[in-house]
């Protein structure tokens, strides 16, 4: 098949009958769009559409390209997507994005799934206490990251102490010990996240190392970093793939 026939196809997957509207304005550039990122990108490496469609949601979160992360959501829940593996991969932004943003993209979302007859609120994937989160989210810190956790904690200054405590409570207490997602998973988007931010070159090189140590091999970390170039762009894409070889040196 050709790459035009292969987006037409993926398109019809995603998003069903509905012509862009692009195509009214702007046909050249819809062209250009569709054939690059449905029929070339998004058959790139071995991800399977529904992981892909998880890494689009979390890239268009960190660019709060609003409008596209809603037609995503759709898209999400057309390929079989639960509405609670959309939420959680949405909820993994806040420790890196902030809460702003998290909220502006968790609108979108629930816009999507009120459209779509889901209710809400939706099941409770919270799977700790609350005088749990720092032992929890530090025992998940270290089943990433290994012994350099400890190390890191030792090393920090008085003053910025609780920086360490709020970072294994927070980022892997409250959201890493979650259902809904596996640990592998959490951890592939979270390098995508932090890729699609830009100028997280050191906690780019830490997560993929922290994908090596989950079972995330090379490969796939580069297959999901490429499934994210289309959203945000080459510039980031190449830092990212600088930084997993560095990690991991090609032989």
């Amino acid at each position: 098949m050709s790459r035009i026939d292969v987006s037409q196809e993926t398109v019809k997957k995603l998003f069903g009958e509905e012509t862009p509207s692009t195509y009214a304005t702007d046909p050249d550039f819809q062209d250009i769009l569709s054939r690059f990122i449905f029929g070339e990108v998004f058959d790139e490496g071995q991800l399977d559409v529904k992981l892909r469609e998880l890494i689009t949601l979390v890239v268009l979160t960190t660019n709060q390209t609003l409008p596209q992360l809603r037609a995503h959501a759709h898209a999400a829940l057309n390929v079989g997507l639960t509405p609670v593996e959309i939420r959680e991969a949405i909820y993994q932004c806040a420790p890196y994005l902030g809460f702003p943003k998290t909220l502006n993209a968790i609108s979108e979302m629930n816009t999507v799934f009120q459209e779509r007859n889901i209710e809400l609120p939706l099941e409770s994937q919270k799977r700790v206490l609350e005088e749990e989160r720092l032992d929890k989210g530090l025992c998940v810190q270290k089943e990433i990251f290994g012994d350099v956790i400890e190390k890191n904690r030792e090393k920090a200054p008085v003053n910025q102490k609780h920086i360490q405590d709020y970072l294994s409570a927070f980022c892997f207490g409250d959201f890493y010990t979650r259902g809904g997602l596996d640990l592998k998973t959490r951890e592939l988007l979270t390098l995508c996240i932090l890729s699609a931010l830009g100028g997280a070159d050191s906690q780019v090189k830490a997560h993929v190392q922290g994908n090596l140590n989950v079972g995330n091999d090379k490969e796939t970390m580069i297959s999901a970093i490429t499934h994210g170039l289309p959203y945000m762009g080459f510039p980031r894409t190449l830092n990212a793939l600088s930084c997993v070889n560095e990690i991991i040196p090609e032989k």
